[in-house]
């Protein structure tokens, strides 16, 4: 296996069932180049730790496009880049803003006080999964489930969120790095959906700066705190990162935690009679199948030094999340999937000032999710495994999970 295929393997959709020895493989060169302009792969836990924090690692989308890559999702709507494409200080403004309506300090209670509202989304799928005795995951539960806590969080009409599929779909495709594959179609595909889903808000917005509802998205048209108000086309970027970002990950958390749990029936039975034990699982779930599996988007503005190898100014540099996570230099036997295990500081929600933004709402919906499958489902069991994976090999999770159980428990 030669070094430069370890990437076009990693990113070919026939190894996503199992990309797993394939980082194991990519450990061996902790720092990969890939060789005539490719990006630099960082595949150990320290190492992706330590750039996650190092300021000469860059996110803003100009300094990638200035080192020969595409930006993925650039301002083909003529929306500015979200913060999470932008470098201090104006990362740090705008998440500070965005923050506020969301979490501490501001909002400390805000993701804790929507833990009945949680639990009465949760309840009401499963309920209407009715009588059958054979579902997909993904469609019946795993998808709907943050689509609609993230659409009522923004203040978006219950009406409308059956349409946002049709939007975030192909703008998530359009992240896949996966240049092998042709992808003029994929990237008109994109372009039509942000413009759609740019409009859309764009009219929500318009309606909250006129007459405030107290959702999120009028907190962000009207706050004037000590950083000062965003601009309309800012809190439409805020807007549109929330909205994807704030369900896409977490679909798949869910899904790849109730496939894990199925293969470990053991700890199924446990989270069964004990849900607190849905803390721990959650956290090994994301570092033992992490829902983002790397970090493509980093530029470095300075040489820097890695493992006595320079990586110079201006190249591009990919973080190997889901590799690191497995890393036996930093957790003991890591291929094991063990909720048990005293320490999982993981690497699933990055680290750093880009670290996950829903993190605590995500880390709540996964626990509420997987406990109340796990009481209310009969005897499931997987209908076929390995399931059909998405295309995307950053946001790594099955497109579908069927699985078979004898019926409901109130």
């Amino acid at each position: 296996m030669t070094h430069q295929s370890l990437l076009r393997q990693i990113t070919d959709y026939t190894n996503r069932a199992d990309p797993y020895p394939l980082y194991k493989e990519l450990r061996k060169t902790p720092v990969l180049h890939e060789g005539d302009g490719g990006p630099y792969l960082v595949s150990s836990y320290w190492d992706i730790l330590n750039l996650l924090h190092d300021p000469r690692i860059s996110s803003d989308a100009a300094n990638l496009a200035a080192a020969g890559a595409d930006e993925m999702g650039g301002a083909e709507t003529g929306l500015p880049p979200s913060f999470i494409r932008q470098d201090p200080p104006e990362h740090d403004r705008l998440r500070r803003i965005a923050n506020r309506p969301f979490g501490p300090p501001h909002s400390p209670d805000k993701i804790e006080s929507m833990r009945g509202e949680l639990a009465e989304i949760v309840s009401e799928l499963i309920d209407g999964l009715g009588e059958t005795r054979q579902i997909d995951v993904v469609d019946q539960f795993a998808y709907p489930f943050p689509v609609t806590v993230i659409c009522r969080l923004l203040g978006v009409p219950r009406e409308d969120e059956p349409r946002f599929r049709a939007w975030v779909d192909p703008i998530v495709a359009s992240l896949d790095p996966d240049t092998g594959r042709e992808d003029a179609e994929r990237r008109s595909a994109a372009q039509d959906a942000r413009m759609q889903l740019g409009m859309y808000l764009a009219q929500l917005v318009e309606q909250r700066s006129k007459k405030p509802t107290g959702d999120m998205l009028s907190e962000l048209v009207t706050s004037h705190g000590p950083d000062g108000p965003m601009t309309t086309m800012e809190v439409l970027s805020t807007a549109v990162l929330l909205l994807i970002a704030g369900h896409e990950t977490t679909v798949n958390l869910i899904t790849n935690g109730m496939l894990t749990l199925l293969r470990h029936p053991e700890y199924l039975e446990r989270l069964r009679d004990d849900p607190r034990l849905s803390v721990n699982i959650v956290e090994e779930l994301l570092r033992y199948e992490p829902p983002v599996q790397l970090v493509p988007q980093r530029t470095c503005i300075a040489d820097i030094d890695v493992r006595g190898i320079t990586i110079p100014k201006g190249s591009r540099i990919w973080l190997m999340l889901a590799a690191g996570n497995r890393d036996p230099e930093r957790f003991r036997n890591p291929d094991r999937f063990d909720p048990d295990r005293g320490d999982i500081q993981h690497l699933g929600f990055g680290s750093g000032i880009h670290s996950c933004f829903g993190a605590p709402l995500a880390r709540l919906e996964a626990q509420i999710a997987l406990s109340e499958l796990a009481r209310r489902l009969g005897n499931p069991h997987l209908v076929e495994d390995p399931p059909p994976y998405r295309q995307n090999a950053v946001l790594r999770g099955p497109r579908h999970l069927r699985i078979g159980f004898d019926g409901l428990h109130p």
